[in-house]
Order: structure tokens, then sequence, then C-alpha cells
């Protein structure tokens, strides 16, 4: 069965478009990669746990710091390469990279060694434009920056 993500992509204007917040997954695995390995802030829940609270939950987690989601847009959701399916909401809001305070997770590193070594979840976070961005997420979520450029423009049709 299917692993289910729920994630927020954060969104803010400037310059007259969109610029979305990326994370860069924490641990060994991926210190050397950059291009295709970027993420929304997502996490997994079960079958319990509305999509959406699991969403505002692991932005809050993976951020460190309390962000305020007022109208979400789901923006649907996508496969991912290994299964994962992760359902998304696209928020405007705002963020500081400085702040950034990952909750971490321990794991045996070097493999075989005996040693636990503890990582933050995510190591760096970001503001991107949308080719930018486009560059450094995982391939499969790639769509999500089309979706939310529709409906960007939906709104923009009901409040221009």
């Amino acid at each position: 069965m299917a692993k289910h993500s729920a994630g927020i992509l954060l969104y803010r204007m400037r310059d007259g478009g969109p610029e979305v917040l990326l994370v860069h997954p924490g641990g060994p695995f991926w210190t050397n990669r950059d291009l295709g390995a970027w993420s929304i802030p997502k996490g997994e829940h079960d079958d319990g746990e509305e999509p959406l609270a699991c969403a505002r939950r692991e932005l809050e987690e993976e951020l460190g710091a309390p962000i305020v989601i007022v109208d979400p847009i789901d923006i649907g959701t996508v496969r991912q390469k290994a299964g994962k399916v992760v359902h998304a909401w696209a928020a405007d809001g705002d963020f500081d990279p400085a702040l950034l305070r990952s909750n971490t997770f321990t794991m045996q590193w070097p493999p075989r060694s005996g040693r636990e070594q503890t990582f933050p979840e995510v190591d760096r976070a970001e503001w991107f434009g949308p080719d930018e961005a486009r560059e450094k997420l995982i391939p499969a979520q790639a769509v999500f920056l089309d979706r939310l450029a529709d409906a960007l423009g939906q709104l923009g049709e009901t409040t221009g």
C-alpha cells in the first residue's frame, strides 16, 4: 500500500510574480544533492489523520516556527517515483529561512557502525522563482508549480 504525505507550498508575491518556499532534506544521503532533491514541506500521515491537518503540522515542524495559513488552495496530489502519494495545498505566507529550526531524526551512521547520529529533517529552506524551483524540486512535485500558477491566475481574474 502506498504511503501518503501532505504538505503546503508556501508562496509570496515578489516583483509581480510568485516565489515559493522549498526545503532541502537533511541527513547524509542528501548532503551533496541539489537539483531534483528539494521538496515542499510535507510529511506522512495515516488514514486516521486529516491530510490538511498533517500539512499544517508538518510545515511548522519542518520550519520550526508557526506559520499562519489562511484560505489554503488545494493543488491536488502527485505520485512520486517510489510510489508515495503527496497531497498539497498552496498558501500565501512568509518565512525567513534564517529562522529555520527543523525537527530531527536519529539513524545509524555510518551504516553498520553501531553509532546513532541525529540529523535535521530539513537542513535548508529557501525562496525560489518558478523556473529555479522547477529545477530544484523532486520531479514529480514540479506539477504543483503549474497548479499554483493556474490557481493564482484564477484568483487574479476574480479579484482583479
